[in-house]
């Protein structure tokens, strides 16, 4: 089922791991005791991310994007490099922060600053648990749909950013969806509300439509089910578009 962010957070724990040893052994011990402090924060999110418990709730962020006190303390390692790494990702690939799927409807990456969100003054749909909603972009119509790197928003989770997301349409309002880089939670999110709007017939014809629009998304196996899960039991009404 592809362990992705898992893996990856594991990987990075136990290189902290290695270095806590190596300079407790050196006694140099104001270096060590923050690097075991770090990996064990990473082995807690690599378990909490893994796809048989998929706890995103475990960093505490709130409805309003925000990230309590002790949450932005306990979790200060994972945070801070989830975020770097975003910054310098976004600044060596070169992509485009979003991109336009469609008339009013944006997919794209974590928008750090204004100048990141697509005009218009658009509702924003947050799918990411590791990044903040910044306080320029407080004035936006929000919901926030808390989703750990490389998984999926669950199909109930997918249907309530629908439903959001078309009546913000219903109102001539632009909709944004983000994650950490437009590749693969947003775009789960937004091949299904294509679908609920009529603008496709299902979310395989969904991927390909956004990707002629925006050609490095990946999504997983894990968004490929929600997505068929949500195409079985989903309540939204298609409304072809005309």
């Amino acid at each position: 089922m592809g362990l992705g962010i898992s893996i990856l957070i594991a990987f990075k724990a136990t290189a902290w791991f290695l270095l806590f040893t190596f300079f407790r052994r050196l006694g140099f011990m104001g270096l060590a005791i923050p690097l075991l402090y770090a990996s064990l924060i990473s082995f807690l999110v690599s378990i909490a991310a893994h796809p048989s418990i998929d706890l995103p709730m475990l960093l505490g962020k709130n409805r309003d994007g925000t990230f309590p006190i002790w949450s932005n303390i306990m979790f200060f390692p994972y945070l801070c490099f989830a975020r770097a790494f975003s910054m310098l990702r976004r600044f060596f690939s070169g992509e485009e922060p979003y991109s336009e799927i469609c008339e009013g409807l944006y997919v794209g990456g974590w928008p750090s600053s204004l100048s990141l969100l697509p005009p218009n003054n658009p509702a924003i749909i947050d799918c990411t648990a590791e990044f903040p909603r910044v306080m320029e972009l407080k004035g936006h119509s929000y919901l926030c749909v808390p989703t750990w790197d490389t998984r999926s928003p669950q199909p109930e989770h997918i249907e309530s950013a629908v439903k959001w997301a078309c009546r913000k349409r219903a109102q001539n309002q632009p909709v944004f969806i983000h994650c950490a880089y437009g590749h693969g939670r947003s775009v789960a999110v937004m091949c299904a509300l294509l679908v609920a709007l009529g603008i496709v017939d299902d979310w395989k014809s969904a991927e390909k439509y956004i990707r002629e629009r925006r050609p490095y998304i990946k999504m997983n196996s894990l968004h490929h089910k929600a997505l068929e899960e949500w195409s079985k039991d989903r309540l939204s009404t298609p409304k072809r578009n005309q």
